[in-house]
């Protein structure tokens, strides 16, 4: 097999920049991701072994057989390195293991976009067995989290501002949706946020970035919608933490209420209970709702996000005169000996012929004769000599000696 060392200019580094775009349904406390259903498998209730809705990190243990061979999980010996998982604390780490111990932890590992509700005034709301109460307190942590990312934004729009004449939010009725980076990678795309609030399902009212300011604004509503809020700004989005803020509490409908917390007492479709049933937090409504609870109301949220992607693209070249020789057993006139001829003295090895494979009408007498191979496969090898990848072509590709080929292989990261 002949080798060939790319050539500095043969190599090249670049970094592609997608926008691939994200659907979330939600409908009946479940969550759909992409459109996708769950997925039975032979061996586990569901095939990426997660819920719908969820993203699985590295895609681990999946439709695998728990029963015979147990789920595939990380572990650590713990020793002089001190490597530690970072959901173990230092103080677990130190006084929790002995030298030699293994450290596991678990696959798979999951994301999901939550929601987080908060009615009017600065307590948590809590379900209780006679309904749902408010708490003392300042339950609104991952809230006044994104207190000094709101403010600095404020410069794009004064919805922004944590605290203003528009309302504050460490008291307002008020929901938050978050969105795990998996989602949308370095950033969601400005402009492309989308929300959608369904009515047995008919389209009441739409939400929109078109403004690119992360303002979200009620473009599209359906009769006393279109009256209440066309035109008015519902909530924020932090593009780059991957936020979406929803204070618009006007109702989308007229006179009608529904169970948007679990029970009484039941609320008007506005835009604060968007998602509700999107998977939720110990202080919210979202999630905690039963099945059933909700069957008239459904929610669709779209964006781009923003994915950076490494590629290397390296130029192969089969050169004039050169690749003309195969180790295919194909390429020799079939049933020659190729046993050397051996003595006291000597070792001589047999001259092979090629076989002539120049096309030609006639059986007898053949066409002049030409080193012709066929391309189909191409290695590539790290400095070491090991084959690290393979890049096959659709068809093989026809080299004689007074051709050259360059065949351009693209590799994403």
């Amino acid at each position: 097999m002949p080798f060939k060392k790319f050539a500095s200019d043969d190599i090249f580094y670049n970094v592609i920049k997608t926008y691939p775009n994200i659907q979330v349904d939600v409908y009946n406390s479940q969550t759909y991701l992409q459109n996708e259903n769950l997925v039975p498998g032979v061996f586990a209730p569901s095939v990426p072994c997660v819920p719908t809705g969820y993203v699985s990190l590295y895609e681990m243990n999946v439709d695998r057989n728990q029963s015979e061979t147990g789920l595939i999980y990380p572990f650590i010996v713990k020793n002089g390195t001190l490597s530690n998982f970072k959901t173990i604390s230092t103080t677990q780490f130190v006084e929790g293991f002995q030298y030699g111990d293994i450290i596991s932890s678990s696959y798979p590992l999951s994301a999901s976009i939550t929601r987080e509700y908060w009615p009017q005034g600065a307590g948590m709301l809590v379900k209780t067995p006679s309904g749902w109460t408010l708490t003392a307190g300042h339950p609104r942590r991952h809230l006044y989290a994104l207190e000094n990312v709101l403010n600095y934004n404020k410069y794009l729009s004064y919805h922004y501002a944590f605290s203003s004449s528009l309302g504050d939010k460490a008291e307002q009725q008020m929901a938050l949706i978050s969105i795990p980076s998996i989602f949308y990678g370095a950033g969601i795309k400005k402009g492309t946020v989308d929300l959608k609030f369904y009515i047995s399902g008919s389209l009441i009212g739409r939400l929109q970035d078109s403004l690119q300011n992360g303002e979200l604004i009620q473009t599209t509503g359906s009769g006393y919608a279109q009256s209440q809020g066309s035109g008015s700004t519902a909530g924020v989005v932090l593009y780059n933490q991957g936020f979406i803020i929803l204070t618009g509490s006007w109702a989308l409908e007229n006179g009608v209420t529904r169970n948007y917390q679990g029970g009484p007492p039941l609320q008007p479709s506005s835009w604060i209970f968007f998602g509700t049933g999107i998977g939720g937090h110990e202080s919210t409504s979202g999630g905690e709702i039963p099945p059933g609870t909700l069957l008239s109301s459904s929610f669709r949220m779209e964006f781009e996000g923003t994915q950076y992607v490494p590629t290397i693209t390296m130029f192969a070249n089969a050169d004039k005169a050169e690749l003309n020789y195969s180790n295919n057993p194909t390429y020799l006139v079939h049933s020659q000996s190729m046993i050397p001829s051996t003595g006291s003295y000597i070792y001589v090895e047999p001259q092979l012929t090629i076989k002539n494979t120049v096309q030609t009408p006639y059986p007898d007498p053949t066409g002049s004769f030409k080193k012709i191979t066929y391309i189909s496969k191409i290695g590539v090898y790290d400095n070491m000599g090991n084959l690290i990848g393979i890049a096959s072509t659709a068809t093989p590709v026809k080299k004689t000696e007074d051709l050259d080929y360059t065949f351009k292989l693209k590799l994403d990261f």
